[in-house]
């Protein structure tokens, strides 16, 4: 073969490919019971990742209550069960972008505020405008409910909390936080995760206990930031209750009041009040320590008294109490500017020991005062499977 031949040979081969490739097409459109072959493609790829990753967002005031907002990664330490961690400091965190779902109370008391939430479009714009964002909707009486999809178009979002109404006697506040979380989960990776919650300051009615409600928060890295107003309800007494049991653990376990018998067979009875008890066996059992004794033991109090704050204060969020329309102008305003002003701050935990972990943050200067997340919950198995 000379080389003129073989020349032409290579310049005529991407023809005749192509009209091979094409034949099968053309039959199958000139004959629409004509099959081809289809060739077999690899099944998707999973691979398994350890995902422990802990996002730890805080505000640092001075004295005088003005944030700072120029401090660098040495100027931080945080201790997780009292363990120094690694930390790092994202840079320009607040440019970017924010999944938030704005969960508002339409049941029980908050009949009466509905009309207060109207008209917030321009305090929305304010606190998302200038960042890329989604925003969602979900009202809650006996059960969330979905009132408007994830969207970047805030005037779909303020029609929606100008169009709300009073729902049933009940407020199933940990449901709609949750069912919140689960909306939050389906956002990209790359969106910070919020929850705006407009509601009472405790629960009545849930379904969701308040230990899966921050076992589900805590793996989401969500910040909660909440507006609550208090009740009126005599429920709060009964809901309160479900995180204050008094039933023992295990048999002559540390939170047992079971205590044996002596040798005459006589039941002995604890020297030390049950508070007493408990207190002492969270020091002598952490870390680990379930997050059910630590939402029973450390919270029990505030959780009766103010769960919206409880919740705010565990995720890292900050809590404002509800007085008017006027106030909640003020709120959102005060909102707005911490949200992109935050340091966020992260690490993978030296020793993800399956449970609650305690996080303390702190800075090197005396004088600053630090809001930051303050625990978190490691599963027995972090591991997820990614495409």
């Amino acid at each position: 073969m000379t080389k003129s031949l073989a020349a032409l040979l290579l310049l005529a081969a991407p023809a005749l490919l192509a009209q091979t490739a094409a034949a099968p097409a053309q039959a199958a459109s000139a004959d629409s019971q004509a099959t081809a072959p289809v060739p077999s493609l690899p099944p998707t790829a999973m691979l398994t990742v350890r995902s422990n990753l802990v996002v730890v967002p805080a505000l640092v005031r001075a004295k005088d209550g003005h944030l700072l907002y120029n401090l660098q990664l040495q100027d931080f330490i945080l201790t997780d069960d009292g363990v120094v961690q690694k930390l790092h400091l994202e840079q320009d965190a607040g440019g970017q972008p924010l999944a938030m779902v704005i969960v508002v109370q339409t049941g029980g008391d908050a009949a009466v505020h509905l009309d207060q939430y109207q008209n917030l479009g321009p305090l929305l714009e304010n606190m998302l405008g200038g960042i890329n964002h989604r925003v969602a909707v979900v009202g809650f009486d006996s059960t969330p409910t979905l009132l408007h999809g994830f969207t970047p178009n805030l005037d779909y979002i303020n029609h929606s909390l100008d169009s709300l109404f009073p729902g049933d006697k009940q407020a199933a506040v940990f449901d709609a936080i949750a069912y919140a979380v689960k909306l939050l989960a389906g956002q990209p990776t790359t969106y910070r995760r919020a929850i705006l919650l407009l509601s009472q300051t405790t629960d009545d009615g849930s379904q969701t206990s308040l230990v899966d409600a921050l076992h589900a928060i805590s793996d989401t890295n969500t910040v909660i930031y909440s507006v609550g107003f208090h009740t009126t309800a005599t429920e709060s007494g009964k809901e309160a209750a479900k995180f204050s049991s008094d039933e023992p653990g295990p048999q002559h376990g540390c939170f047992s009041r079971d205590m044996g018998t002596d040798a005459d067979g006589k039941k002995i009875k604890p020297t030390e009040s049950v508070a007493s008890q408990d207190v002492n066996c969270v020091e002598e059992l952490l870390p680990p320590l379930r997050l059910a004794h630590i939402a029973e033991i450390a919270t029990r109090r505030a959780l009766r008294k103010n769960i919206s704050k409880s919740v705010a204060q565990l995720t890292g969020g900050e809590y404002f109490r509800f007085k008017n329309a006027k106030t909640l102008d003020q709120d959102l305003l005060t909102i707005a500017n911490h949200i992109p002003n935050r340091y966020v701050l992260s690490f993978q935990p030296s020793s993800p020991t399956p449970g609650f972990h305690s996080l303390v943050l702190s800075v090197r200067y005396k004088g600053l005062s630090v809001d930051a997340r303050n625990g978190y919950w490691v599963n027995p198995d972090q591991g997820s499977a990614t495409p």
